[in-house]
Order: structure tokens, then sequence, then C-alpha cells
């Protein structure tokens, strides 16, 4: 219990993957490093070489270890609820690989008056979420900052043969998602008390909810790519899978789906400079077509905070993936397709 509640947000200059390094500035950055290693180093199956939701290492023939860390400062002001979309993000770069996850540790930089209790719900947020998933938190670390973050290094274990990448996208595939857009935009209202209620709890569940069984049935339906919808939004994670496979990533925008009133508030000018920052990144890459609505366009360029799964099939298999889906009561969205070319297109 909370006995002297705070405005987590008030703290926080950027909030969740919002704040996450441009993916301009960012892939100079990797670039460098990956030349510092001169190749792949042996047994690294997924590393800086082609950079991915998070890295691989194979122990042996029946064993890859999966590894990420992801943290961020608040985006919402109730601080269990902080700790737990906060984990959920951090997880969600081990499903995407296709993985499941084992073991966690604790990342948190908290002020030195923010208050033990606050603390305590934020880690028991992060700790019940990781529970959720099968999995445990043994450990991690502690600083004092001036503006709290949390998160987790995350590990999980996958065969060598069954990681999931973005490069495996073949001309032809159906595209889905598994989640709506729109968190950074009513995360954003919120913050400026603009959101209403019901808007920012269903941006939180949505943020909350584990891409775990999600990933399940990616699996079972044996897609070809699949990648987390997180900071650079679904017009960058989009391109990634598309630069990644040497394919072009058609969407449609009509299909997308948002979350309850992330389209109103980003018509009355609530967006993030994150999706400034995604946009500046995406020109030439993406093409929009001028049919698409602004706000439409502030949604694709959103960036998402624990966001659903983007993942490609052959169209035979559309009918597996949607009663899949459908068999396990959650919803999924077809938003575009594959085909010959470069880049992303989005038709209306």
């Amino acid at each position: 219990m909370v006995t002297n509640p705070v405005r987590l947000t008030e703290l926080a200059a950027r909030a969740g993957c919002a704040a996450k390094t441009g993916a301009e500035d960012l892939s100079k950055v990797v670039e460098y490093l990956a030349g510092l290693q001169n190749g792949q180093p042996l047994g690294l199956l997924v590393g800086l070489a082609a950079p991915d939701d998070a890295s691989v290492y194979k122990l042996n023939d029946e064993q890859a270890v999966v590894l990420t860390v992801d943290f961020f400062a608040p985006l919402v002001d109730d601080p269990y609820q902080y700790g737990a979309l906060a984990a959920a993000n951090a997880m969600s770069d081990i499903y995407a690989m296709g993985a499941e996850v084992t073991l966690a540790l604790n990342i948190a930089a908290f002020p030195d008056d923010l208050g033990s209790d606050v603390v305590a719900e934020i880690l028991r947020g992060g700790a019940d979420k990781v529970a959720e998933a099968g999995a445990v938190i043994a450990g991690g670390h502690t600083i004092i900052d001036s503006e709290p973050k949390y998160g987790l290094c995350v590990m999980g274990l996958i065969h060598p043969e069954q990681i999931y990448t973005k490069a495996g996208t073949r001309p032809g595939d159906l595209l889905y998602l598994s989640k709506p857009l729109g968190t950074g935009i009513v995360t954003t209202a919120a913050k400026f008390e603009e959101a209403e209620p019901e808007h920012l709890e269903a941006a939180v569940s949505s943020m909350t909810l584990l891409n775990r069984c999600a990933s399940h049935i990616v699996r079972e339906v044996e897609a070809h790519a699949m990648t987390d919808i997180t900071g650079f939004g679904i017009l960058g994670h989009g391109y990634e899978m598309a630069a990644a496979g040497g394919v072009e990533v058609r969407l449609s925008a009509s299909a997308i789906p948002a979350l309850p009133g992330a389209l109103e508030y980003a018509y009355r000018g609530i967006i993030t400079g994150g999706a400034a920052r995604n946009r500046k990144y995406l020109q030439g890459k993406v093409s929009i077509s001028q049919e698409v609505t602004e706000e439409l366009a502030h949604l694709l360029y959103d960036p998402q905070t624990s966001g659903g799964l983007l993942f490609a099939v052959p169209k035979e298999r559309a009918v597996a993936v949607e009663s899949g889906f459908a068999r396990e009561g959650l919803p999924v969205w077809r938003v575009g397709e594959i085909t010959k070319g470069q880049g992303v297109t989005v038709a209306p």
C-alpha cells in the first residue's frame, strides 16, 4: 500500500518507449560496434551483425539462450501498473524471437526520496508479471537517479533451429498484428490530464498483456517472421522487417487497429517526441498514400510500449492464425502483406 501517492509521470522528462534513442542515431552506434567485432563470434546466432529483437547464443545442438534488456521512465502514475507494464515490455522481445522466458533481473533507478512503499509497488508489479510468464526474478541492480527508471534484463531459452527473426518474410505472406496501436498517444494525453480514464485503462490493459500466448500461436502456425512493435512504431519495425528480408511491407491503413481515444487525441495534436524522430528517420523509406489522414499517420509513427506482435505467415495458414487467436480469446488483425520490392508502403 502506497501511503504518500506521487505522480510518477511528473518525474519523467520522456516516458516509456517514446524515450527510445532514435533509429538513425542508434543504427550508427550499432554499425560501429559491429565493426569492432570483426565478424560474428562463434556461437552467436543473432547479434550486432544483424540486429533483431534480442541476442541469441547457441549453447549446444538443442539449446540456445536468448537475452534482452529494456527499461524506461514511468508513463503511468500507478507504481504497480508501471512495474507490470515495464516488465511485460521487456519480456516481449523474448516472445518475439519465439522463445520462453526463464529468468529476469531488475534494473532500476529511483530518487532517494521517492519512498520505499512506491519502490516496493513498482518492483511488485514487475515480479507479478514475471511470475505470470512462468519465470522468476533472481536479483538485479539499483542506483539513485532523479528520474525513476525501471525494467528488466531477461533470459529465455529456445531450440537453435526454431528462432524467429525479422528476416524470414517472403513475398505472398500475410501480415498480422496482435495488439492495437496508440499507447504513446494515449499516455501522453494522460500525462497532460486530457485522456478519459477509460481510454487510459484500455491502454494499460493492452500494455500489461503478455505476448506469450500470441507467440505460442505464431509458433504453432509456423509463421515465417516475427517482431514486436515498440519504440519505432509499426512503420519503423515494419521497415526493419522489409530491410532484413529484402522485401516490401504493404500495410492497409483502414485495417490498422487503434486503442480507444488514440485517433481523437492525435487529431487534437497530442503526439510524442518519439513519433517525430520516427517520422524523420523513415523519410524516403516509407510511402504513405495521400488518402491516409494525418491522425492515422500519427498512429502509424507512434512509439508503442509493450506493443503487439507483427508477424508474417503464408496465405494458406490465415485460417489457422485467426482460429488460433479466437480459440484463446485474443484479438488479431490482418494489416497487410509482403510483396517483392523494398521499404514500406501504406495504402488507404
